[in-house]
């Protein structure tokens, strides 16, 4: 990045983030609590949700069109807080604008890698993400005598989005993608979708205490704070009271967006705004 985008950058820009719907309010969450004096515009996409089972080419495209509408709102950086994004267009996006840019899959993979105690990793994710094998691609990069297993456990995602988070459908349908990764004895399982935080305290039921559970939502909020931080853009001054610290905006079903938000963040999201992502 040159010093003149650099020096253009202000402390006190907001963060954008973005994801296919509603995920990625975990990862904002993280931010509010690690960073709490930034402000933050949200873009969740929940009229094109989910990305997990879409192709490479559509999920990037997808991805360009949301972070033209970001840097409509000057973004410092932007955390693509979606791991089939992360998996799919991070590499196309970094080259492409110049703010700094990072995913939810590094942090994740990073702290799995030095964790781990037997070299068995499990990965529970999205079609997409374990198709991808970006984890693998992370981990072993980082630690080559390391197992990865990958788990896609597609019905998650509605799961979670229905508020089903502590249900005894959820407790068996988890019990079932999660049989063989205990019959192969991982020590360490990746939530490898921003949805599965918020079942966390189902998985590590069943997983039991011997497995480290690793929330990519958590270390990428560690690691913005890092980036900021190293690029002098953390903000340092509390926003003014009354200032509108956090954005929200969805490309469908403002309402129901709003009350899962505040479902999760325990904030008093007043506003979701509908844009039509399509004209960016």
């Amino acid at each position: 990045m040159s010093q003149e985008i650099m020096g253009m950058l202000t402390k006190d820009a907001p963060i954008g983030v973005f994801d296919s719907g509603v995920g990625g309010l975990t990862v904002v969450r993280e931010i509010m609590r690690q960073i709490p004096n930034e402000k933050i515009i949200y873009f969740g996409d929940t009229a094109r949700v989910p990305y997990g089972s879409k192709s490479k080419d559509t999920v990037t495209r997808f991805s360009r069109q949301i972070v033209r509408f970001l840097q409509t709102h000057n973004v410092k950086t932007i955390v693509i807080a979606c791991n089939t994004a992360s998996a799919y267009a991070l590499e196309d996006l970094e080259k492409e604008i110049d703010i700094p840019v990072i995913g939810v899959v590094k942090p994740g993979a990073k702290v799995a890698s030095e964790v781990t105690r037997n070299g068995k990793i499990g990965v529970i994710a999205t079609e997409a993400t374990i198709g991808s094998k970006i984890y693998s691609k992370y981990i072993t990069e980082i630690n080559k005598d390391v197992t990865i297993f990958g788990k896609a456990c597609p019905l998650f995602v509605p799961l979670v989005e229905e508020g089903l988070w502590q249900d005894p459908v959820t407790d068996e349908i988890a019990r079932r993608y999660l049989a063989e990764l205990i019959d192969i004895d991982i020590d360490t399982l990746i939530l490898g979708c921003t949805h599965y935080p918020l079942i966390r305290s189902t998985v590590a039921k069943i997983m039991g205490e011997d497995v480290t559970l690793v929330n990519p939502a958590y270390e990428t909020a560690r690691e913005l704070k890092e980036l900021l931080k190293e690029k002098g853009l953390l903000n340092e001054k509390q926003p003014a009271l009354g200032e509108n610290q956090y954005r929200f905006f969805v490309s469908d079903g403002a309402e129901k967006f709003k009350r899962f938000a505040n479902s999760i963040i325990k904030y008093g999201i007043l506003s979701a705004k509908t844009i039509n992502i399509e004209e960016y």
